[in-house]
């Protein structure tokens, strides 16, 4: 279908009210407008995205929200599109997501792994994707553990690239769906204390929210060990309308906070001895209902999981009624399928 023809069907299906339900606002500005203004092929980080491309995206998901509260959770907005799902790292909850977001959609989704894959047999990523591009996908989502990939297989392939995860580089849509969060239990984000505790080296979530949270102009405290805080992280934002700020102590960071987000230890992308101890650093950088207590009093906590209880993250923190874990694992269907309709549900 044509663009014109894509958005009658949006209208008519996504934008209906849902029996027993009320859609989530989303303030003065139409995601159905807002739609023609998206004009990218591929999703491949955060910094390159201006602020009116992640307010078009988050504006989208609101109303692509509303489908999940639906007794059938189905519309033909992408019809006759073909998604492949291509991760080279174990993934739960991007990998369903995604899966679900596309079948929700009804494009017909295929997921490859690494391992069953014709890599194991010593085929290059150019020739695996000069393959793939061969059967004519419309989407690709890409999870690899170096850096850079979808931005290479961006430049080979006609069809749309989602970045699923690039090492330790970003994971846009993981951004995004913290970013819908916050705004859906804050409603803004402008101006919001916002802490990041843990492994800030070698997280995508880390930098890819920085960026994201910053350009929304919220200030943003990030805590962690100093081996894994990289040199210069303040750096890399630019021209932000909101601030970002390296903690010594993670009592210094959660203080009056809004948002404490918490990161695990990635011990699968470390090659040194970054820590004495997981049980040590439990005792200095775990967030508990104690060091809770600093943070303002309608703060919310969030983490993008998995979730390792008793390290970063007290249980009594994870099943209390500030942690925003799973709304965070909702929210992440909603915009992917929005990330999903903006990509390839509209053709000029």
């Amino acid at each position: 279908m044509i663009g014109g023809q894509w958005l009658a069907v949006f209208r008519a299906i996504c934008c209906r009210p849902s029996t027993g339900h009320r859609p989530p606002a989303t303030g003065n500005r139409s995601p159905i407008t807002d739609n023609l203004a998206f004009t990218r092929k591929d999703l491949l980080g955060i910094r390159e995205l201006s602020v009116e491309e992640i307010e078009t995206i988050l504006d989208s998901a609101g109303s692509f929200k509303e489908i999940s509260l639906r007794s059938i959770k189905k519309v033909p907005t992408l019809r006759g599109k073909t998604i492949i799902n291509f991760f080279f790292e174990s993934s739960t909850r991007t990998r369903t997501s995604f899966e679900i977001a596309a079948k929700r959609l009804s494009a017909d989704t295929i997921n490859i792994s690494a391992s069953n894959s014709s890599v194991t047999k010593g085929e290059s990523l150019i020739d695996t994707a000069r393959n793939l591009q061969a059967m004519a996908p419309d989407a690709i989502v890409i999870r690899h553990p170096s850096p850079g990939v979808p931005h290479q297989l961006a430049r080979m392939v006609d069809a749309s690239i989602i970045n699923g995860g690039d090492g330790a580089h970003e994971h846009p849509t993981q951004a995004l769906l913290d970013a819908f969060t916050i705004r859906e239990h804050k409603g803004r984000i402008a101006g919001l204390q916002v802490a990041i505790i843990g492994d800030i080296m070698h997280s995508r979530v880390a930098r890819s929210n920085t960026h994201l949270l910053t350009k929304l102009g919220a200030h943003v405290r990030i805590a962690g060990p100093r081996t894994l805080i990289p040199p210069h992280y303040q750096s890399i934002i630019e021209d932000s309308e909101g601030s970002l700020t390296v903690c010594n102590h993670i009592e210094e960071a959660i203080t009056g906070s809004d948002v404490v987000m918490m990161l695990r230890i990635q011990r699968e992308r470390m090659s040194a001895a970054f820590l004495p101890s997981l049980r040590e650093y439990a005792v200095e950088y775990g967030l508990t209902l104690r060091r809770l207590e600093l943070a303002a009093s309608d703060c919310i906590v969030m983490h993008p999981g998995p979730i390792n209880r008793g390290i970063e993250i007290s249980s009594e923190v994870v099943d209390g009624a500030r942690s925003l874990i799973l709304d965070q694992v909702s929210n992440g269907v909603a915009v992917r399928m929005a990330v999903l309709f903006l990509l390839v549900g509209i053709e000029s």
